[in-house]
Formats: C-alpha cells, structure tokens, sequence
C-alpha cells in the first residue's frame, strides 16, 4: 500500500516537497501512525500547526458541529464564528482590527499592503519600503518572498518586488542606518523561526519599537511561528514588553486547518476600506469556529503555563545532552520553539531519529529544530533525548 501510494505521489504530485518514504496515516496527541501501523512522536506538529496535538476532541468537536451548520457564504455576509473569534484577538492583543485569510504568507500580504495603504492614503507615497531582517522566512508568494532574507527561496524568481531592504537581525546600528524617509514599515520575527530559531537580545525589540517611533515608521511582527502560545505566552511580543502596529498570525491558530489573520491598531487598519483587499476564503465559519476553540482550550486547559513549563524542562535536558556531545555548537529558543545548532549535517540525525519514531525537523543544514505539540510531555521528551544521544 506505501509503495503504491509513493508511486502514484511522484506521478501526480508537483515535486515541491522533498519527503520521505513513508506515508502518515492518522494522529491522535503527540503520535501519528503510518500506513505499515508504525507510531512516531511528533516534534514537528505540521511545522508548529498543530499546537493541542492532533485531532483534539474540543477542535474535532467543534469542527463538526459547525460543519453541520455552514460551511461557507463568502465575506460578502457576517457569520457568528468569524465575528466571535476577531472579537477574541481583539481583546486578548494589542489590536483593534483583524483582517482573515488562509494561510500565513497571506497574512503578511495583507500587512505589507496595508503598510503601504497607509502612507499613501496620507500622502506620503514616497515611503513605501519594507527593512526585513537577514534570515527571515515571511513566505513565497511574490511580495513575501521578496520580504524574505533568505536568497535560497528567491532562486529563478527575478525580477522579485522592488523596495525591500535587509539588515542583520539583532544589529540595532545596522537598522539606523538603514531606516529612513522612505521606510514605511519594519518587518520582522519576534524569535526567528525558519532562520534557525534565533532569539533576539533582551533590548533588542525594544530599540527597533524607539527607532519606528522616531522615523514615524510602522513596526510588523510575524508571529506566524511563534503565536498562540508557543513561546509559552499566547504572543512572543508579550514577553519583550514591545507592541507592534501590524500582526501577523496562521500556523496553530487553526491547529491544522487553513487560517491566517492580520492584526492592527485602528489608526493603520483605517487605511483597508471597501474593495482595499480581500479574500474568498478568509475566516469561514468551519475555520473560524475551530480557531476559537483553540483558543478556548490554550486558557482554560491553561496550555501556556504547561509550555513554559515543559519547555524550560526540554531546554534542561537538551543542555545534558550537550554536555555530553561535543558535535552540538549551540542551543537556542524559548517556550516550545528550540533547537540544536550541530557542527554536521543535520539530515543524517532526522533520519535516524524517525527510523527511531521520533519525527524532527532539519533548517539551515546544520539544526535541529523542535516544535512540537504544546501538549508534549516528560517522558515523550525524555524519549526523543535517549535517542539523540544514542545517535550524537
């Protein structure tokens, strides 16, 4: 049956994806089954989507029951769901406004529009370049690719967008210098996700916040990676004490189904009006009625208070291991969003991990990155532990 279906896959699959041979089946929690009934533990979570696990009861629950009722009208007409779920964030953020699309490279379509709106709308047209940072990932539409400071992603792709400037991240001097009368917004990660999970210095958002403020320029954070909860508060922001003007978010806002959102304060979002922007799709009521139980559960099942907790204890154990190692060069990260900074190729460790059962996932060549469910536990990390050690 694998081999069939592997078959028929490099048939009909556009051969984007460089993906192993074994075919995944179903999920429950922290594991997920293959087609031959071999369990992995899950420390990939659909690249840090399925943050309660997989097929959680409350999400699975409330999926169906909207299912049963509406599927889809278009955002030509209110539904209850998407209102009731804008009306969370809302009131649990910085924001005022949030605009829905599908997927997390919309998002940042949306932000990197509006930015631009809103400076045109206020006669400053003249500012309508976006600073990203160096190793960033914001997406591979047109416009996020061309925000994205990875040149792997821009490869066959010229002309890209014109008017994205990059600078290192963590290098404050690099952004003064950069930033100007033409800057109309910063855009960048509060934690670096796809750049090899890179922290920022305990100042740092702080003095980019002072900078936009003094240039009159907008500050965007994707949270694409790090929002609903996986730093171990429901937005990275809110650890470094920094707002920003513009939000992105997708990933486990749906906890596997297709939603992305932009957040903004009222002064910028002013700048969407009718036939601004759009979306077909954006915030159905299936997607958005799944979203809000998401959220519903990270507070009351108290989801945040397990991933800081369970988080600090994966670090503790992954600095034993690299005591223990020398091939490990560095750990990084907060919350659930770690990494191994190894002196070798990655890829040989993520094989062998999931000939183990222990799915992980490879960046940058050379790290290991960690984003599992946020409902991980002791001993499945104590699991996947034994086993790098057993392969370092």
């Amino acid at each position: 049956m694998k081999n069939d279906i592997i078959e028929k896959a490099e048939k009909v699959i556009a051969n984007t994806y460089k993906r192993p041979s074994i075919v995944i089946e179903k999920g429950k929690g922290c594991k997920v089954w293959d087609t031959d009934g071999k369990s992995y533990i899950d420390f990939v979570a659909g690249v840090a989507v399925c943050s309660l696990g997989h097929a959680h009861p409350r999400v699975v629950k409330a999926l169906c029951k909207q299912a049963d009722i509406l599927f889809h009208v278009s955002n030509l007409y209110y539904t209850v769901p998407q209102v009731e779920l804008a009306a969370w964030l809302v009131e649990n953020s910085f924001a005022d406004k949030v605009f829905f699309c599908n997927s997390g490279a919309e998002a940042n379509e949306a932000a990197i529009k509006l930015a631009r709106k809103y400076f045109s709308d206020t006669c400053k047209k003249e500012r309508f370049k976006i600073i990203s940072m160096e190793r960033s990932f914001h997406g591979r539409t047109m416009a996020t690719l061309s925000a994205t400071g990875q040149l792997k992603v821009k490869k066959g792709y010229d002309p890209i967008l014109d008017g994205f400037d990059f600078v290192p991240f963590n290098d404050i001097d690099a952004l003064a210098n950069k930033i100007d009368d033409s800057t109309c917004a910063v855009l960048l990660e509060p934690i670096q996700g796809e750049g090899g999970v890179r922290c920022p210095a305990p100042d740092y958002l702080k003095k980019v916040r002072d900078l936009c403020d003094k240039t009159g320029s907008l500050l965007i954070f994707d949270e694409i990676q790090t929002g609903i909860g996986r730093t171990g508060k429901l937005f990275a922001y809110q650890h470094f004490g920094v707002e920003p003007d513009i939000m992105t978010l997708a990933k486990a806002l749906g906890n596997g189904l297709p939603i992305g959102a932009m957040l903004a304060k009222d002064f910028v979002a002013s700048a969407f009006v009718h036939g601004s922007h759009a979306s077909t799709f954006g915030g159905t009521p299936v997607v958005t009625s799944a979203a809000l139980e998401v959220l519903k559960v990270i507070f009351e099942e108290k989801i945040l208070e397990h991933c800081e907790r369970i988080g600090a204890y994966f670090m503790e154990r992954l600095k034993w291991l690299k005591g223990r190692h020398n091939s490990i060069k560095e750990l990084r990260g907060m919350g659930l969003m770690l990494a191994v900074e190894l002196d070798a190729e990655g890829e040989k460790v993520v094989n062998e991990c999931r000939e183990r059962g222990f799915l992980v996932n490879c960046i940058q060549d050379k790290i290991i990155r960690f984003i599992p469910p946020l409902v991980i536990s002791k001993e499945e990390i104590d699991a996947l532990i034994l086993c790098l050690d057993d392969i370092l």
